[in-house]
């Protein structure tokens, strides 16, 4: 089940505009902003406008959106630094739920590239 927004939402919150993003991208229907806290050297994250609250709750009326949100990735992490493939590339994470560890229960992929090692992943 989807809402607009959910104003307890850190994410609803930065679409909003109530609090400021480092904005990588905005239309319609996503905003993609910059992670405040980087796991490697191009960190940003895609988040839908819609509050969804995880993977979990996604169906099939949610499909060309999610669609669209991985044509989208590679459009950015490109723009934003990342080298081609096939010696380049990036990497998508979305994380599901406490266990799969999501921390803000408002759908989002991470996007993250550029040389490694990282941080984290």
């Amino acid at each position: 089940m989807s809402q607009h927004s959910d104003p307890q939402c850190l994410f609803c919150k930065i679409v909003s505009g109530a609090i400021p993003s480092k904005k990588v991208f905005e239309d319609e229907e996503f905003l993609a902003f910059h992670d405040i806290n980087p796991w490697a050297p191009i960190h940003f994250l895609i988040i839908p406008k819609i509050h969804l609250p995880s993977m979990a709750q996604i169906g099939h009326e949610h499909a060309q959106m999610m669609g669209r949100m991985m044509v989208l990735a590679p459009k950015l992490a490109l723009e934003q630094g990342a080298s081609p493939y096939p010696k380049g590339g990036f990497r998508i994470v979305c994380n599901t739920g406490s266990d799969g560890g999501q921390e803000v229960h408002h759908l989002h992929v991470h996007v993250l590239a550029g040389p490694r090692p990282w941080l984290k992943g």
